[in-house]
C-alpha cells in the first residue's frame, strides 16, 4: 500500500543522465549475453525443439516433440521463437529474446504506471524537479524489476514464463486504468464519475492482453487477473466498477485474441482440449502428478530470492502501510490494487499441489513496483529506516558475492571472476551502507542497479561460458553432429541432458543397454562410468566431482 496522491501538481522533468544510466542497466540486464550458456534443463530444449520445427515445417497450429503432438503449454512462445529461427537467430537468442523482450514490456507497463500514479514532482519546486524524476516509481519501479533475480534469471529463459507474466502485467496495467477513470482509484487525471463510461479502447486492450496470457500458458490468465480484481473487489465493496471489466468490447478481444488458435488446435486434435486443460491444468494444479510437491510456505522464501536484491525495501511498505490504514484511504489507494494483484498469484499458488519457482513470476512486476513507492516515499522518513535497510541490502550483497564466488572458485578457468564478483559485491555492500546513512535513495539504488549490471557482464564474459559444458549440452552435441556415421548413444544421463542432446545434434539418440555385446560411442557421466567399470566395459579412470557429460568408446563385452 502506498501514500496518497496530489494529482494536480506539475509532472515532473526527466534527468537525462540518470535516464540514460537507467536505461544501460536494464538493457545489460534484460539483453546482454543472451547465447552464453546454451539450452538447459529438460524445458528449454523441448520447448526450444518444438519453435524450430514450426519454423522448419510451416505447421504454426500443432505443437510437435520429436514430431508427435505435445500439449503441455499453448503455442505463444513457440510462435514467438520459431520467428528468430526464420530470421535465422542463433538457436539461443531465438529462443530467448521472446522472454527479454517480454520483461522489457512488463518494465515499461509499470514504469507507466509509477508515471500515471505516482509521477508528479510532488511537493518539490521547479529546480528539484528531474532530482524528483530519478527517484520516482516511474524511473524507480522499471529498474528495480529489471535488476531483480527474478527478471534476470527469467528474461533469459526460453520458457513461456516470462510472456505470460508480461501478458497479465500490461493486462493489470489496461484494469487499473479503467478502474482510475471510473473513479474507484485515485490519483489519475481525467477521472470520470463512477457511473462514466470506460474507454473502449483500454478494455479492449485488457481484454487482448488477456487474451496473450491464455495463449502463453492458458487459463491460469484468468484466474489471476481476475482473481486480483476480484480480491480488491472484496475487500473494497467496488464490485460494479470490477464487474464493468467484463464489458463485451474487452471479451470480444480476448476471444479473437486467444479463440483462433484453440479452435483450430481443437479441430486437428481430437485430444488437446483433454490433454492440455485437464491434465496440465487441473490436475497439475490439484495432484502431485509431476512430482512439484511443496510445503504451503514454499512460495515465502521463492518471492524474497525473486526480489533479491531488492527484498529489503519491503521493510519500507509497512509504515506505508500503517499510515494509510489510519488514515481510512486504502479503499481508493492505487496502492491497495496492486498488493492485491502481487498478492493473489502467491495464495492461488500456494494451494497448489504442484509448485515450481517460475509460478509467481506473476507477482513480481506488481511487487517491484510496490518497492519501487514504498522507497520513494518511505526511504526518508526516518533515519533509522534508511539505516535498516540500507544495511539489509549491504547484507544481501556481500551474501550474494560469497555465494557466486564459493560456487566459481573450484574451477581455476573462473577464479579471476569469481574474484571480481566478490569484490563488486563489497563495493556495493559499502556504498549502501555509506548512501543509506546519508539517506540518498537515488545514490542507493543506482548503486545495487550497476553492481547488477556489471555483475552480469562478469558472468556473461567469463563464468557462464566456462560453466556451459558441465550444464548444456550444446558443446558435446557437436561431437555427435560432427560424426553423423558413428551410431552414438546415451547411458544413465538426467532427461535435461537427453532432451539438451536431442536438441542440439537434431535428432533424438537412444539409451543404451549394457545387454548389448558390441563396441559403442556412450554420452555418459561421471556416475554411468563408475557402473561401466564394475560391468567390465571401460577400464579408463573416472573422476567423480566431473561435472558435465562425457564421451567414451567402450569395449565389447568379453564372452
Amino acid at each position: 500500500m502506498t501514500a496518497p496522491q496530489q494529482a494536480a501538481t506539475a509532472p515532473a522533468k526527466p534527468k537525462l543522465p540518470a535516464v540514460l544510466s537507467a536505461l544501460a542497466v536494464v538493457g545489460i540486464c534484460l539483453f546482454s549475453h543472451l547465447g552464453a550458456l546454451g539450452l538447459v534443463g529438460p524445458d528449454e530444449p523441448r520447448y526450444v525443439w518444438i519453435a524450430r520445427a514450426m519454423a522448419q515445417t510451416g505447421d504454426w497450429v500443432t505443437p510437435r516433440l520429436y514430431g508427435v503432438p505435445w500439449f503441455e503449454k499453448p503455442v505463444l512462445y513457440y510462435w514467438a521463437a520459431a520467428i528468430g529461427f526464420d530470421l535465422h537467430l542463433p538457436a539461443e537468442w531465438a529462443a530467448r529474446l521472446p522472454s527479454a523482450f517480454a520483461a522489457l514490456a512488463a518494465a515499461l507497463a509499470i514504469g507507466w504506471l509509477g508515471w500515471k500514479h505516482y509521477g508528479s514532482a510532488q511537493n518539490h519546486s521547479d529546480e528539484n524537479a528531474a532530482s524528483t524524476f530519478v527517484t520516482s516509481p516511474a524511473v524507480l519501479a522499471p529498474l528495480i524489476f529489471c535488476t531483480s533475480v527474478a527478471a534476470i534469471g527469467f528474461a533469459r529463459a526460453a520458457t513461456p514464463d516470462m510472456l505470460f507474466s508480461a501478458s497479465i502485467t500490461l493486462a493489470m496495467a489496461c484494469a487499473a486504468s479503467c478502474m482510475a477513470q471510473a473513479g474507484a482509484l485515485r490519483a489519475c487525471k481525467n477521472v470520470l464519475p463512477d457511473d462514466g463510461k470506460l474507454p473502449l479502447g483500454k478494455l479492449a486492450l485488457f481484454g487482448a492482453f488477456l487474451g496473450l496470457g491464455v495463449l502463453a500458458k492458458g487459463p491460469a490468465a484468468v484466474i489471476l487477473a481476475g482473481g486480483a480484481i476480484g480480491l480488491w473487489a472484496l475487500a473494497t465493496s467496488r464490485f460494479r466498477v470490477a464487474l464493468r471489466l467484463a464489458h463485451p468490447m474487452a471479451i470480444a478481444a480476448f476471444c479473437a485474441v486467444a479463440l483462433p488458435w484453440y479452435l483450430l488446435c481443437a479441430r486437428r486434435n481430437p485430444d488437446f482440449l483433454h490433454v492440455f486443460i485437464f491434465q496440465h491444468n487441473f490436475e497439475r494444479y490439484l495432484t502431485p502428478m509431476f512430482q512439484h510437491k511443496q510445503p504451503f510456505w514454499f512460495f515465502g522464501p521463492i518471492t524474497l530470492l525473486a526480489l533479491l536484491p531488492w527484498a529489503p525495501f519491503l521493510l519500507a511498505t509497512l509504515p506505508e502501510g500503517r499510515r494509510i490504514l489510519s488514515q481510512n484511504t486504502w479503499r481508493t489507494s492505487p496502492g491497495f490494487f496492486f498488493t492485491c494483484w502481487a498478492l493473489f498469484p502467491i495464495l492461488f499458488f500456494s494451494l497448489s499441489q504442484s509448485k515450481l519457482p517460475s509460478y509467481i513470476l506473476p507477482a513480481i512486476p506488481p511487487l517491484a513496483l510496490l518497492l519501487a513507492v514504498s522507497a520513494t516515499y518511505g526511504f526518508t522518513r526516518t533515519r533509522t529506516l534508511s539505516l535498516a535497510i540500507s544495511l539489509s541490502i549491504a547484507i544481501v550483497w556481500l551474501i550474494l558475492g560469497v555465494v557466486a564466488a564459493e560456487y566459481f572458485l573450484a574451477d581455476p578457468q573462473s577464479a579471476v571472476a569469481s574474484k571480481l564478483i566478490l569484490a563488486l559485491a563489497v563495493l556495493a555492500a559499502l556504498l549502501s551502507i555509506v548512501f543509506g546513512s546519508g539517506r540518498n535513495l537515488k545514490a542507493l539504488v543506482f548503486t545495487s542497479a550497476f553492481a547488477a549490471a556489471i555483475a552480469v557482464e562478469i558472468a556473461g564474459f567469463s563464468l557462464l561460458p566456462n560453466l556451459d559444458s558441465s550444464v548444456s549440452a550444446r558443446e558435446i552435441a557437436t561431437l555427435v553432429s560432427a560424426s553423423p556415421q558413428t551410431d552414438f548413444y546415451t547411458y544413465r544421463l538426467q532427461r535435461s541432458w537427453n532432451y539438451g542432446l536431442a536438441f542440439y545434434a537434431g535428432r533424438e539418440i537412444k539409451e543404451w543397454s549394457p545387454e548389448d555385446p558390441g563396441a559403442a560411442s556412450l554420452l555418459t557421466t561421471a556416475q554411468g562410468l563408475n557402473e561401466l567399470k564394475k560391468l567390465g566395459r571401460f577400464s579408463g579412470s573416472v573422476n567423480p566431482a566431473e561435472r558435465g557429460v562425457r564421451y567414451v568408446r567402450i569395449e565389447a563385452a568379453r564372452r
